[in-house]
């Protein structure tokens, strides 16, 4: 029974910081889409660019949720381990799902619509909660 509990308690934890991850990706999305608008031009950027720029409001986000959420929601070393992996893999399949029902609406797409993005902002949040968020 204990580790049906523990087992339990171990996907609310990383459902927990899925949810975290997804609603700061939705809001930098928002952010970059409102902010972004009076600077369109015609060319891109260079994708390592926007790839270090994606990495870099990943970890803000981290930063910032620190300060809303300053506690890990999953206490266990190896759930922390676990949720490094898991749940940017997550965030950017529900960002490359929010972009293909963008794409279907005709709306315009940002990067963060896909799937490299997404896990590169949510792994750079998730990197920065795991080292400073405290486990207690």
């Amino acid at each position: 029974m204990e580790i049906l509990a523990e087992i339990v308690f171990w996907l609310l934890g990383l459902f927990g910081e899925l949810l975290l991850q997804v609603l700061f990706e939705v809001l930098a999305e928002f952010g970059l889409r409102s902010l972004g608008e009076p600077f369109r031009r015609s060319r891109e950027a260079s994708p390592w660019l926007a790839a270090l720029g994606y990495t870099i409001y990943g970890a803000v986000a981290g930063g910032l949720s620190l300060l809303v959420f300053p506690v890990a929601f999953l206490l266990t070393p190896w759930m922390r381990v676990a949720n490094l992996a898991l749940t940017p893999l997550a965030a950017g399949l529900m960002m490359s799902l929010m972009g293909a029902w963008r794409r279907r609406r005709g709306d315009d797409l940002i990067r963060l619509d896909r799937f490299s993005y997404g896990v590169l902002f949510a792994l750079a949040m998730a990197l920065v909660r795991f080292f400073f968020a405290s486990p207690e």
